[in-house]
Parts: structure tokens; sequence; C-alpha cells
């Protein structure tokens, strides 16, 4: 297929303009740099005369906090941007893959979160990844929004690269410890979506389009993480950090609210696709493995 990367500098996107061609796929990979989503004309220009077969969209506004102070933006590229998309799509007839987030969800649930459970986002980021989940589903029935949770990979920033900056600073780490997610390596999620883009004449012959949960295995804590990132890259590197210590999220005030719960529930997609989840634990091996290497 002829594959549409938007967003291609970013975690994911990166993943996937460098893993679509071993997956049998031809890319045009942009960035905002060529395509800013936010453009309702630009995009109807972009995907009339780029001839793809299917668009997925790895743009986001992803600074939760930066958010709470930037919510026209914020709304402008999480909402609006894949409105244009979806529209552009339903224009040319061609399918949509689209990244979502668990941050839809307010993580009051003991239970990991399906995709039929309501959303109700805490914050900007949340609200409007929510209204361009919807935007999408409003128009173009050829779509499928993969959920995703606490992503990280080898491009961009994000909290693997955080933890591994603090514990060559500092000797101790304080991290919470009661909020419980799923990390998910942005390679794993690329390949996903590369081989549901492969698979579309059979979504499309089993109306299996809509909504699904992707994460990496198991849950854990952000604490759980960042110990995890730490003991791993010391067998890498001398670190100057001594202890991971726990805190509650009381003692670290955010901007933006986090849901208490983020593990998402992925049994749609193993039952329809039979596609399971990664371990993040040997996702992180080979990010740290490949940040070593540059």
């Amino acid at each position: 297929m002829r594959l549409a990367i938007i967003g291609a500098k970013g975690q994911v996107g990166w993943e996937l303009a460098r893993r679509a061609p071993m997956f049998g796929h031809e890319v045009l990979a942009w960035d905002v740099d060529e395509l800013d989503i936010t453009d309702a004309a630009a995009v109807d220009r972009a995907l009339t005369t780029g001839g793809a077969d299917a668009v997925i969209n790895a743009a986001a506004y992803t600074a939760v906090d930066k958010a709470e102070q930037e919510p026209e933006l914020a709304f402008a590229v999480n909402r609006d941007g894949p409105a244009h998309l979806a529209a552009a799509c339903a224009r040319s007839g061609i399918p949509l893959l689209h990244i979502s987030t668990d941050y839809v969800f307010d993580g009051t649930k003991a239970d990991p979160y399906t995709e039929d459970d309501p959303a109700a986002p805490l914050g900007v980021y949340g609200q409007s990844k929510w209204e361009g989940d919807e935007a999408v589903r409003r128009s173009l029935s050829r779509h499928l929004i993969l959920r995703v949770s606490w992503v990280f990979g080898v491009e961009g920033q994000n909290f693997v690269k955080t933890i591994l900056r603090l514990a060559r600073e500092r000797e101790e780490l304080r991290v919470v410890a009661d909020q419980r997610g799923c990390p998910t390596y942005a390679g794993d999620i690329a390949d996903v979506l590369l081989e549901l883009a492969g698979r579309i004449s059979q979504i499309d012959a089993d109306n299996a389009w809509g909504v699904y949960h992707y994460c990496g295995e198991p849950p854990t804590t952000w604490h759980g993480f960042a110990s995890a990132i730490v003991e791993r890259a010391k067998s890498d590197e001398k670190l100057k950090v001594r202890t991971v210590t726990a805190i509650a999220t009381a003692d670290y005030p955010t901007p933006a609210a986090r849901p208490a719960n983020s593990v998402l529930d992925c049994a749609r997609l193993i039952d329809r696709f039979g596609i399971h989840p990664a371990s993040w634990r040997e996702g992180l091996a080979t990010m740290l493995f490949a940040l070593h290497d540059r």
C-alpha cells in the first residue's frame, strides 16, 4: 500500500516511516514542516494529489501540562487536525488510522478500560484528543482509532529520556507510585498500525472499523517504570542515581491532572486481529540499545 504518514518526525511517526518498507508499504512521510494538519485546505491538497491508499495520523500536541496554558493550539492540532484529515479521507475514499490516548479516561475505574467505557478527560490534552476522536468518527466510517498509553521511543521527548537525564544528574529520583498504566514502545505501536494497514481489505470485509486499545504489558506505576529504566541503563553506563523513591501524586503537583488508572484492556484487538500486547521491558531494552548506538 501507499501510506501517508502524518507526524513523521514524532515518536511513533518516525518508527512508522522507518518500518513501513519492511511491511511492503510505500511511504509518503509528512511532518508539520511539510503538512500543517490545522490547515484544512493544505490537508485536502496533500491527500488529493498524494495518491495515498490510506493515512496514518501520528501527529499530536502531547505536552500535557503545557496544554493547560495553550488550549487553542492543543485543540487545533488534536481536534481540528484529525477532523480535517477525516474529511479529506472521506472525499478521497481512503481510510484513516488515527492514534489516540488513555488520557480520554479519568482513571477512577478499578479495572482496565475497555473501548466502550465512557470518556471523561481530566484536562485539556485529554479533552482535545477525545474531541478529535469524535470528529473522526463523525466524518469517516472507514477509520481505526488506536488508543495507546505511556508512549516511549527513540525519537522525541518522553519519560524514559527524562529519567535517564535525571539519573545522570541526581543521586535520588522521586517518582509517583500511585498512578498505574502500561508503558508502550513506539516501535511496537508502529508495527501494529502497519499490520492493520496491510489488512484493510479484511477490515472492510468484516466491517471491523472502530476503536481499539493497544499498550505494553504488564501494567506498572511510574515509579516501577522509572526503577526498570535505571536498572536497565546501569548495565550500559555509570549513573549518579542511587535510589528511586516512591512518592504520591499529591507530593508532585502538576498543572494537569493525570488519571490514577490508565491501564487499557486490549482484548478486542486480540480477538479480532490476533494482535497481542508486547513486553514494554523488551521495548525498553531495544530503545536503550538504539540510544547507546547513536
